[in-house]
């Protein structure tokens, strides 16, 4: 929608995400909070199991997922043909990457250097494994992925090349876009892990030129955990063979395995439909409102953020980006002296201020990289308001 987005409509939004009489929720990057209408969805679709049974109540359903694969294509300008439903990123990026052919020797993957921690630990493994290798695609000085460096890596031994979009411990942005040009001119596949990117920033995967985008559903697009979308690519698909099949996803016929010609085929038939259900509702209030517009009122909190933390004695910021060159995130990554991130968080917690904190296992490059072993976080939605900025603040100036 073209229209700006009313303080009555976020008012509206807010009254219905029941989550938010709970306390001062900044973790929206790691789970944010499902709006009523996912939880209604849910309940109904348990209550259905229960009276009519669990695979007679999914068989009732069956249309309304597929209308959830063509939300959820639409979305981000895709073909529904192209969307598969998963339960995790982890099972969507794992269910591809084993899919592709085997790595050998002297092959390189190019990632950025905040790639997510999971898909690193599979690349690494599986590059030891051929006598292959894992490189770092050099940065910026504000720490976001150099594409004409990428550019100056590839040869015929390139792979792969994999991007963390938005990373989960800083609000660095990278320039997905100009990532994916590269790849495309070298016909090299390219994976995006969007997972803070869905629901915060406008995607395109046409425009993104990807081959493959996963993201889990709990995050900014306020879907349930325990669901995902997998985006692949129609030419693509046809280079991938999964790792495994079920009578869903390659059903047998007259001793003929037919292997689905679509993104279903890393589908299992057996799935939480009531939490695919809720991730419906998720997905059709992303599309009724401007993402864009969302995005930047998660940043502008970010940004106040930000610059009061930085008034705190014994605060110390550590967010990559330049918001001179490019917007910034809803995400702000800070530690506090004296204080062990992990063990603030649970103190926050105990004021009903809800944060989230990184380790290096989350993204392990770019944490080594910057002398981080652990990082706090706030991650900022549009369901926040600039007086949970200051009810944070004041909570760690006294913890201070």
């Amino acid at each position: 929608m073209s229209n700006m987005i009313s303080a009555d409509q976020l008012a509206q939004l807010r009254d219905r995400t029941p989550g938010l009489n709970s306390g001062v929720h900044l973790n929206h990057a790691g789970a944010s909070l499902l709006p009523q209408a996912a939880l209604q969805a849910i309940h109904a679709h348990l209550d259905l199991e229960a009276q009519v049974g669990p695979m007679e109540a999914g068989l009732l359903v069956a249309d309304k997922l597929q209308d959830l694969r063509k939300r959820a294509a639409q979305l981000i300008n895709a073909q529904v043909d192209e969307i598969a439903l998963m339960t995790s990123g982890s099972s969507a990026f794992g269910s591809v990457f084993a899919a592709m052919p085997r790595l050998n020797k002297g092959e390189r993957i190019l990632v950025g250097r905040q790639e997510w921690g999971g898909n690193l630990a599979n690349y690494q493994r599986a590059a030891q494994a051929a006598g292959a290798s894992v490189e770092v695609i050099p940065c910026h000085a504000n720490g976001s992925v150099d594409a004409h460096a990428l550019a100056n890596m590839i040869d015929m031994s390139v792979r792969l090349i994999s991007l963390t979009w938005l990373p989960a411990n800083s609000g660095l942005i990278n320039d997905a876009a100009a990532v994916g040009k590269v790849a495309a001119a070298a016909g090299v596949p390219y994976i995006i892990d969007a997972g803070q990117a869905l629901g915060q920033v406008p995607v395109d995967v046409q425009a993104l030129q990807c081959d493959v985008l996963k993201s889990a559903g709990r995050k900014h697009l306020r879907g349930p955990r325990g669901t995902a979308l997998l985006y692949v690519r129609r030419a693509f698909l046809q280079q991938l063979e999964p790792a495994w099949v079920d009578v869903s996803s390659a059903p047998i016929n007259a001793n003929e395995v037919h292997l689905r010609d679509d993104a279903r085929r890393f589908e299992t038939s057996e799935a939480a439909v009531a939490l695919q259900l809720g991730l419906a509702e998720s997905v059709k209030l992303a599309l009724a409102m401007d993402v864009a517009q969302l995005g930047q009122i998660s940043a502008a909190l970010a940004s106040a953020c930000r610059t009061r933390l930085a008034r705190i004695p014994g605060i110390s910021l550590h967010d990559l980006g330049d918001v001179s060159i490019g917007p910034q995130s809803g995400i702000v990554a800070f530690n506090l002296r004296g204080h062990d991130a992990m063990a603030l968080k649970n103190k926050l917690a105990q004021q009903r201020i809800y944060i989230g904190a990184n380790g290096i296992p989350y993204t392990p490059l770019d944490m080594q990289a910057r002398g981080l072993h652990n990082i706090a976080r706030v991650s900022f939605s549009y369901l926040n308001t600039v007086d949970d900025v200051e009810k944070l603040a004041r909570a760690l100036e006294q913890l201070g």
